[in-house]
């Protein structure tokens, strides 16, 4: 089993497929490498294709403690990650909270990231709609805490996202997701992220220094929030393009216009 060490006593199980420009995929929460198998194999055609299990999730071990987990360490593993296999300057993918790690990724270490794909990625502080949405996530996922009845990966997918997407799974995925759970806590108990009590927030004048020409990619029939957090993004990237497809939330990180737009800014499909 592949794994590196990125610091801080933190080993990430990757994958890596392809040659070429380095093409780094980010899951969300809750989720897992798992879920970008397929993808990785289609992006591997344009270049080396990376994914990886973020700390604590899956087959990445988590370190000890865990009670918390900060967006700040999620972007230093990616950092020790793309360092320690040589990948730099990468097309970086992200989905839902995935894409809140790519972004700050790109704002905090912007030589390491030649292009972005935001995936409806989960900066719900950008548009105070969307802000009052998450919260109200938040609130109703710690009351389920509190209760201790339903997992606490299986209660953030049915609140966020509907209970019919949580039933769509099949059951390995479901037992997959509900053994990330300790991952969603720490990070719901720390900072930085969509759902935890100090998330990010970002100001016109940091979306305008962010400078990689970025795809954002909303869905049709994915929650308001994300879309409306989608529009203040393609407003305020200096170089940005919006995508909109079908389907929910759970984009797919090789969809066509994500592939076309990875062909145009330093991918190249294998012969």
């Amino acid at each position: 089993m592949p794994t590196v060490a990125v610091g801080d006593g933190v080993d990430l199980y990757y994958e890596e497929r392809g040659a070429g420009v380095p093409i780094l995929g980010i899951h969300g929460t809750p989720s897992s490498a798992v879920l970008w198998e397929s993808a990785a194999a289609e992006l591997a055609t344009y270049g080396r294709c990376l994914i990886y299990d973020r700390r604590g999730v899956h087959r990445s071990p988590a370190p000890v403690p865990f009670e918390s987990v900060d967006l700040a360490d999620h972007v230093r593993d990616a950092v020790g990650l793309l360092t320690a296999l040589s990948a730099t300057p990468a097309v970086v993918i992200g989905r839902s909270t995935g894409g809140l790690i790519a972004l700050e990724l790109a704002r905090r270490h912007p030589d390491l990231v030649v292009a972005l794909v935001l995936l409806e990625p989960a900066i719900f502080s950008l548009d105070p709609r969307a802000a009052t949405w998450a919260a109200g996530v938040r609130e109703r996922l710690l009351e389920h805490v509190a209760l201790g009845v339903t997992p606490v990966a299986e209660a953030m997918i049915r609140e966020a996202l509907g209970d019919e997407t949580w039933l769509s799974f099949p059951e390995p995925l479901r037992d997959l997701l509900v053994g990330t759970g300790p991952a969603v806590l720490a990070e719901v108990r720390g900072s930085g992220f969509d759902l935890s009590g100090s998330p990010l927030t970002l100001e016109e004048e940091d979306l305008a220094a962010l400078t990689p020409p970025t795809l954002v990619v909303s869905s049709e029939d994915g929650p308001q929030a994300c879309r409306l957090v989608d529009e203040r993004l393609a407003e305020g990237l200096p170089d940005a393009e919006a995508a909109l497809v079908p389907g929910g939330h759970i984009i797919h990180p090789a969809h066509p216009a994500v592939l076309d737009f990875v062909a145009r800014h330093g991918g190249d499909r294998a012969p």
